[in-house]
């Protein structure tokens, strides 16, 4: 018993010789910028302060909408349907949340690291309301199908910073805010589609991160870097189209097909890689693949309805619709 606090001791000095793993940045301010950072810090810190002044309160917004429509009045089907549909966004705000962190622990500019930090805060609140609102429909759903858990898992174990903030703001991101967009405007059950605003506007900013931050993250990458950046992405892509395929029913039952989901969902993604594109000033050839690469496996896994199904006649389809893919767009968009 008496050996315990002089091996204490010997710990403690121990410890306090050790080098910080992550030490005080103090060389944060001590960079040059262009006059393209300089505009985007500016953004970015002003994320920040919108954040702030744009914070509601989870509880008190729910509390009040439930109370306004008397509660949660769903058909079993339907209410079933929206409780797998909104388990994606659950698990995808916790995942959000783990990732927001890691970028504000991690990037270096201040305003960078202040917009992240913004968004830490709004996606804790996204998860619990979101966890009290699915509470309303039953137990909260504690599992995801393996393609929805892969698609998360894809950017929440991405091996780089620039994955994860890519990931996370232009790809999943758009995709959270298509099912918003749809669900809101269907008007299935009216606390959700008004709490659904509250989100989407969260939501736009935490795009704004990665349209403002990337192109400085971008700009130091070698041509490896990029290969291996844009191989990633394609992967990504193609694992959303399993994703699409394991919530099919669930978006039908909804009365939603899932080449609406697709085309509005690709509309946003096209959406945040142009303003990525204008921040760059300079084309990204993996846009154009995407654009294309989207286009054929509509065809292949979701042909519209009225239109052959046999696999010939999909490939045809899927191949005319990636050397149309820009012509494809007006198409696309009125079966959303």
């Amino acid at each position: 018993m008496t050996h315990r606090p002089r091996l204490l001791r010997r710990v403690l000095r121990r410890l306090g010789r050790r080098t910080p793993t992550n030490p005080v940045p103090a060389d944060m301010f001590g960079f040059e910028r262009s006059e393209r950072e300089a505009r985007s810090a500016r953004k970015l810190e002003k994320l920040y302060h919108q954040g702030q002044r744009r914070v509601w309160n989870g509880k008190d917004v729910l509390s009040e909408l439930l109370d306004k429509h008397g509660g949660v009045q769903l058909p079993a089907e339907q209410a079933e349907a929206v409780r797998a549909l909104f388990a994606v966004i659950l698990w995808g705000e916790l995942a959000a949340w783990r990732i927001s962190a890691a970028l504000a622990e991690e990037l270096e500019p201040l305003e960078a690291k202040m917009a992240a930090t913004a968004q830490v805060h709004d996606e804790a609140r996204h998860f619990y309301v979101m966890n009290d609102y699915l509470k309303e429909l039953g137990d909260t759903p504690m599992e995801l199908g393996p393609a929805t858990q892969r698609v998360l898992n894809g950017t929440l174990e991405a091996d780089t910073l620039v994955k994860k903030l890519l990931g996370m703001q232009l790809m999943i991101e758009p995709l959270a805010l298509t099912l918003f967009h749809l669900v809101r405007r269907m008007q299935l059950e009216p606390v959700l589609a008004e709490l659904l605003v509250y989100y989407e506007q969260d939501e736009a900013r935490h795009v704004a991160l990665g349209v403002l931050h990337l192109p400085e993250m971008l700009s130091g990458m070698g041509r490896r870097e990029a290969a291996d950046l844009h191989a990633w992405q394609i992967r990504e892509y193609f694992a959303q189209f399993a994703m699409m395929r394991e919530l099919e029913p669930h978006f039908r039952a909804l009365g939603i097909h899932p080449r609406q989901v697709i085309s509005l969902g690709r509309q946003k993604q096209m959406l945040a890689m142009q303003m990525l594109i204008d921040e760059l000033g300079m084309d990204l050839p993996i846009v154009e693949v995407f654009r294309r690469v989207t286009d054929f496996r509509a065809e292949i896994d979701f042909p519209l309805d009225g239109a052959p199904t046999d696999l010939p006649s999909r490939l045809r389809a899927g191949l005319t619709a990636a050397l149309h893919s820009a012509e494809a767009e007006g198409v696309l968009s009125e079966v959303a």
